[in-house]
C-alpha cells in the first residue's frame, strides 16, 4: 500500500480502457452510491452479457475471508480481480487474449506513465497487468465503512444514534429466534473475515433454500453455488454471506438479485424457504409480527454509512479536493 499506488488504483478503477472494448470500467458495476453495486438483478458485463450473480458490495472488502459469491479459492483482491477482467462466459470486462492492446492505451500516455512509475517505482517497465491489479486491489482497500448509525451507537456511545425501532430490531437481530446474526456476525455483519496476522479463518457456505427445483435441493442450472467448485452434491446452492453493511441500498437482493426488497427478504427467511434437504439447518423459518418486520427493517437501514456513499475520496478522479 502506498499514496501512489491507491491513487493510480483509483484512477484504474473508474477507467474504460480498462476493458476490451474501451468503454466499460471497474465501476460501471460498482456504484460508490450503491455501496459499489449497480441496482440490478444481475450484473451486464462490457459487451452486454448478462451475468447469472448480482455485483456485490465492495464495503470493507479489505477483510472478506473469500471473494465472490461462491469461490474459496480466492483468497485476495488481486485474486478475485482476474474473474472479473479474465472471464469470458459470460464476458465481464473482457480483456482474454488482449493485455498487450490495454496496456497500450496507458503506456502511449506520459502521465499515465509517470503514476505507474510513482507507484512501482523500482519497475524499469511499470505498465503491467500484474501492477494494475495490485493498484485497482489498493484502492479497493481504502473503500472502509464505519460510520452508520449503528456504529456510533456501539462503537462511541452516541445513545441517540438508532431510534427505538432500530434497538428493538437490533434485538431480534442477534436473538436465538431469529439467528440472523449467526451467518451475518462480527463487525461486518458478513461471513468470515480476514485480519492481518490473525488466525485463518473458516469459511462457511449457506443454502438458505431460496431454491428447490427438482424436488431434491436443486438450483437452477444457471448457478448452483459453490456446487461449480467442489463438484459435492452437497454444496448445491451454497453461497457465501455477504456483508450487510449499507444493505438498504443495494437491492436487489441474493445471489441472483431475486428478492427486491428487504421486506420480501424478510419474508423468505421468516417462511424458512422453499422445503429442501439441502438447506441450511438454520433455515427454520419464524413468526413475524408487523411491528417485528418494521423493527427488522428499521435497524437494517441503520447500517448505512451516508459518509461511505459520498466520501470524495472514493470517486471518480478529480471529485476530492486536492485531486
Amino acid at each position: 500500500m502506498s499514496t501512489a499506488k491507491v491513487d493510480l488504483g483509483r484512477r484504474l478503477f473508474y477507467d474504460t480502457r480498462l476493458s476490451g472494448r474501451d468503454r466499460y470500467a471497474c465501476a460501471s458495476c460498482h456504484h460508490q452510491d450503491r455501496a459499489f453495486t449497480d441496482g440490478l438483478p444481475q450484473a451486464v458485463g462490457s459487451t452486454g452479457a448478462r451475468h447469472p450473480r448480482s455485483a456485490m458490495s465492495l464495503t470493507n472488502v479489505a477483510y472478506n475471508a473469500t471473494f465472490g459469491w461462491a469461490d474459496p479459492s480466492r483468497r485476495s483482491l488481486e485474486a478475485q480481480m482476474v474473474v472479473p477482467m479474465y472471464n469470458e462466459h459470460p464476458v465481464e470486462l473482457g480483456l482474454a487474449g488482449r493485455d498487450a492492446e490495454v496496456l497500450g492505451r496507458f503506456a502511449e500516455v506520459p502521465a499515465d506513465v509517470e503514476r505507474f512509475r510513482r507507484a512501482f517505482p523500482d519497475e524499469s517497465n511499470p505498465v503491467t497487468m500484474s501492477n494494475v491489479i495490485r493498484a485497482v486491489a489498493s484502492f479497493e482497500r481504502t473503500l472502509i465503512s464505519g460510520d452508520s448509525p449503528l456504529d456510533r451507537f456501539l462503537y462511541r456511545d452516541d445513545r441517540q444514534a438508532l431510534s427505538a425501532s432500530a434497538q428493538r430490531g437490533m434485538t431480534l437481530f442477534f436473538s436465538k429466534k431469529l439467528q440472523c446474526g449467526e451467518c451475518h456476525s462480527g463487525f461486518n455483519l458478513s461471513g468470515a473475515t480476514a485480519f492481518q496476522d490473525g488466525d485463518p479463518p473458516d469459511v462457511v457456505f449457506h443454502n438458505t433454500a431460496l431454491y428447490n427445483v427438482d424436488g431434491r435441493g436443486g438450483y437452477p442450472a444457471i448457478d448452483q453455488g459453490l456446487i461449480a467448485v467442489t463438484r459435492e452434491p452437497r454444496d448445491m446452492g451454497r453461497f457465501r454471506a455477504p456483508s450487510l453493511r449499507n444493505i438498504a441500498v443495494t437491492a436487489p437482493y441474493m445471489h441472483d438479485g431475486s428478492l427486491p426488497t428487504l421486506d420480501a427478504v424478510l419474508s423468505h427467511y421468516s417462511t424458512g424457504g422453499a422445503p429442501s434437504p439441502l438447506a441450511s439447518s438454520r433455515m427454520t423459518g419464524f413468526a413475524l409480527s408487523a411491528t417485528d418486520r418494521a423493527d427488522l427493517i428499521a435497524f437494517l437501514e441503520s447500517l448505512t454509512d451516508t459518509t461511505f456513499l459520498t466520501n470524495p475520496d472514493f470517486g471518480p478522479p478529480g471529485t476530492a479536493k486536492g485531486r
